[in-house]
């Protein structure tokens, strides 16, 4: 029978396996069908805005009509920003990039909605109405949210949204399991916008997951594949109408960089460059950090005045946003961009990830025959089109042009960021840096006589001030090579991204850390500072504990449960010197003290044999240490109602009275032997379906056992204590905790320094640490809160004023 029971187990084991490899594609086939149908729509509406306004200002141009023009151009934005911010107000959650969020996520702190289906319809939705709209946004942010969302939604075969998507499916209903998926489901979403699945699997492990194994890496990188070229299928079929060839990988492609066949001379870039990367770098840093600084005030403005007052206030300042856009990106292409000769800018070989010739995107607005407007190419063009021109374009752009060009998409794109429309940041950092860098390549072509390549000088450019902004290191890096194709570029790309990281963390920190900061998420770092090993594990704890026993009587877990909004509680019996006086007559107490007693051995026992022990070190001070002890004696308790005493905490039912205002110092820190911790949801499951047993009656025979499939059957929306009918529950019945807790939790000593304490935490991916003392009484609990850095800070301040 043992062999047939474990070969049962490892079948089960392969099927889980099997169907965990089916889900990865799934996820990442969906991802790259949703990026399709951003990318379609946008590119339709995109299209036929265009059309029309450029129609209208070439004819208005001879005429004299160009407020008709503007006119037209911001009717078409306002109705597409309106619709954008309509679909935000129905899910708050969808406003903005996601990726601070989808980070708190995988840090392991549920922000509610996150990854709900509404969300992801509002965002989709949301996003492609705001890109399409002209603001300076993009849709690669949005898009990782939306690989999450997926990644959430689907291996759990149900919706809150749609409560009829039910199906009865066994599998990954756990907290992990669904983190798992959720950072494949981003991983994606970085695929299938950047084209790049290598990267898409590192920007899971380095902004992600606190938890990480090496299994998980194999499966990511294959869903991040799937996304990858599903995406590049379709498109490749749509827009070049050949089925089964892979020529547009990821939303946002850079082209190719090459130098023209024939000549000798040209290189990339040398090892002379490389000076003025790191240069470029720094300022990227610095440029960066300014950003992120204007960025957050303006944050904290709209969190005081903004989003207090009435919904239609954040449509209006969307709106507002958009008119000023549109209307100086029109300005500057009338009145400030130059006309060029029309035989300069030859690009070879570079299709835009639409399909297009890049010669195409070429605007002649505002010029006479045979010139063009470089700054109206920017600007009346695609995001995706612009840095293809940027990157590319053979032809020059004035320093003018790109200074202006700079200074108003920074000021843009950092007043559009947290507008109430989904909004990526990928491509306006990127815009900026790559004018930024054509600018650099500009100075040294022609006012320093230089032979460089513009194009490398355009992308280090936007790689500094992307990096300046996001602050992300490794996975940055690899994105940005697998989207321009090309690894020589490795080495520059990285140096220029350190710089600017080590430039940019000097002031502030990167723009999805700050933003979670200001939503109050406790985060966790990667790792405390060192100072902060002076503290321990009993300095952080909270010793205020609200727990129950082993055998608990219905009153006092429903008062429990009513008065307190903890998620677990330790499991735990008293350390009584009387307990032959329990055994007398009273059920609950006796199955107590029995229980404790086939667990764990007396204090007074294992004291005895600790000391035993200690007599035969040669240090006389444990010798006394245990001498002391001895004499000590706790005077015994007599009179006392028993039952009224092991339920001293919880003498009724009303949740208006907080326990711990009524205990006194002896209940509040009782010696406790910790048994294991048990889940409220797992609690109120008990209740809910009656799991409990009489007074009378033996436990094994009369309360009922739940088997895993039934205790999770409700994942992830627990019903909660006051769904509960009191009518049905006779609150002198008592449910035994014991089948149900988890009786072996991650446990640290009270002197256990904090950087061990937060590794543990964090890399177990804990809600809960019980601190237990060395004879295996709880003295604490510690929770995410007691290892985030503000109160990390606070305590080792009140650490120095003690000593």
């Amino acid at each position: 029978p043992h062999v047939e029971v474990l070969e049962r187990m490892e079948n089960k084991v392969r099927q889980y396996e099997v169907v965990r490899w089916i889900m990865m594609f799934v996820i990442g086939f969906t991802v790259g069908l949703v990026g399709l149908f951003v990318d379609f729509f946008v590119h339709l509406f995109t299209k036929i805005k265009f059309t029309v306004v450029g129609y209208s200002v070439e004819k208005c141009s001879d005429q004299g009509c160009l407020p008709v023009s503007l006119l037209e151009l911001l009717a078409f934005n306002m109705t597409f920003i309106f619709i954008a911010s309509v679909v935000v107000l129905i899910e708050p959650v969808a406003t903005g990039s996601g990726i601070p969020e989808i980070k708190s996520y995988l840090n392991g702190v549920k922000i509610p909605g996150i990854v709900r289906l509404r969300t992801f319809f509002c965002k989709i939705i949301g996003v492609l109405f705001s890109v399409a709209g002209g603001l300076f946004v993009g849709k690669e942010g949005p898009m990782i949210h939306s690989g999450a969302v997926v990644g959430a939604g689907l291996p759990q075969f149900q919706s809150i949204t749609f409560k009829r998507i039910k199906f009865d499916f066994p599998y990954f209903r756990s907290d992990r399991d669904k983190r798992d998926f959720v950072s494949a489901g981003a991983a994606a979403g970085v695929a299938a916008a950047f084209g790049a699945p290598i990267g898409g699997t590192l920007f899971s492990l380095e902004e992600g997951s606190s938890f990480w194994n090496q299994a998980l890496t194999w499966k990511v990188l294959f869903c991040s594949m799937s996304a990858a070229f599903t995406l590049n299928f379709f498109r490749s079929a749509i827009y070049f109408n050949k089925w089964g060839s892979f020529q547009l990988p990821g939303l946002l492609n850079f082209g190719e960089f090459k130098c023209p066949e024939g000549d000798k001379s040209c290189h990339l870039w040398t090892i002379v460059d490389l000076a003025f990367f790191i240069l470029m770098g720094v300022v990227g840093g610095l440029l960066g950090a300014l950003f992120n600084c204007m960025n957050k005030a303006l944050a904290k403005y709209r969190m005081r005045h903004i989003h207090p007052k009435a919904k239609f206030i954040r449509i209006l300042e969307s709106l507002l946003v958009t008119m000023v856009t549109t209307v100086v990106i029109f300005a500057a292409s009338v009145l400030l961009g130059e006309c060029h000769d029309l035989s300069l800018p030859t690009i070879k070989n570079s299709t835009l990830s639409s399909g297009e010739d890049i010669n195409s995107t070429i605007r002649q607005f505002f010029c006479t025959n045979k010139t063009y407007n470089d700054m109206a190419t920017l600007f009346f063009n695609p995001q995706e089109a612009a840095i293809h021109q940027l990157f590319h374009q053979d032809g020059t752009f004035s320093p003018v042009t790109l200074s202006v060009f700079f200074l108003l998409y920074f000021l843009l794109a950092c007043w559009t960021y947290g507008v109430s429309v989904p909004s990526g940041l990928f491509v306006p950092s990127l815009l900026c840096g790559a004018s930024f860098g054509r600018l650099v390549s500009n100075i040294l072509k022609v006012n320093l006589g230089m032979d460089i390549y513009s194009g490398t000088f355009a992308l280090i450019g936007a790689a500094a001030f992307l990096g300046g902004v996001v602050r992300m290191t490794i996975s940055l890096t690899v994105i940005l090579i697998e989207s321009t194709n090309e690894i020589t570029y490795g080495l520059p790309i990285m140096i220029t991204l350190m710089v600017a990281k080590w430039t940019g963390d000097f002031f502030n920190k990167g723009i999805y850390d700050i933003h979670i900061q200001l939503k109050g998420v406790p985060l966790l770092e990667w790792e405390t500072e060192i100072e902060m090993d002076k503290l321990t594990a009993s300095d952080i704890m909270e010793p205020n504990l609200t727990y129950v026993y082993p055998h608990t009587r219905v009153q006092s877990l429903v008062s429990i449960l009513r008065t307190t909004v903890y998620h677990a509680f330790p499991v735990v019996t008293e350390n009584r010197q009387n307990e032959r006086e329990f055994m007398k007559g009273n059920i609950l107490v006796s199955n107590n003290i029995h229980f404790k007693k086939s667990n764990v051995l007396s204090r007074a026992g294992e004291q005895r044999r600790r000391c035993q022990s200690m007599k035969s070190y040669p240090s006389s001070e444990l010798r006394n240490v245990c001498d002391e002890q001895n004499a000590v004696v706790e005077p015994a308790e007599e009179g006392e109602d028993l039952l009224q005493q092991m339920h001293a905490p919880y003498p009724n039912l009303y949740p208006d009275q907080s326990p711990s205002e009524e205990w006194t110092m002896e209940e509040r820190f009782r010696p406790l032997t910790f048994h294991g911790l048990i889940l409220r949801s797992q609690l109120v499951n008990l209740l809910i379906r009656g799991v409990c047993y009489a007074e009378n009656e033996s436990v094994s025979a009369t309360q009922p056992r739940l088997s895993y499939a039934e205790m999770t059957e409700d994942y992830p929306r627990y019903p909660d204590i006051h769904d509960l009918d009191l009518a049905l529950l006779n609150p002198r019945m008592i449910v035994d905790v014991t089948p149900y807790m988890n009786p072996c939790p991650y446990t640290v000593s009270p002197n256990t320094r904090i950087s061990q304490v937060f590794n543990l935490f964090r890399t177990m991916g804990l809600r809960h640490l019980p601190v237990v003392n060395a004879v295996g009484e709880i003295v604490g609990i510690i929770t995410r809160h007691n290892l985030t850095h503000k109160f990390l800070v606070n305590k080792l301040r009140q650490h120095y004023i003690t000593i």
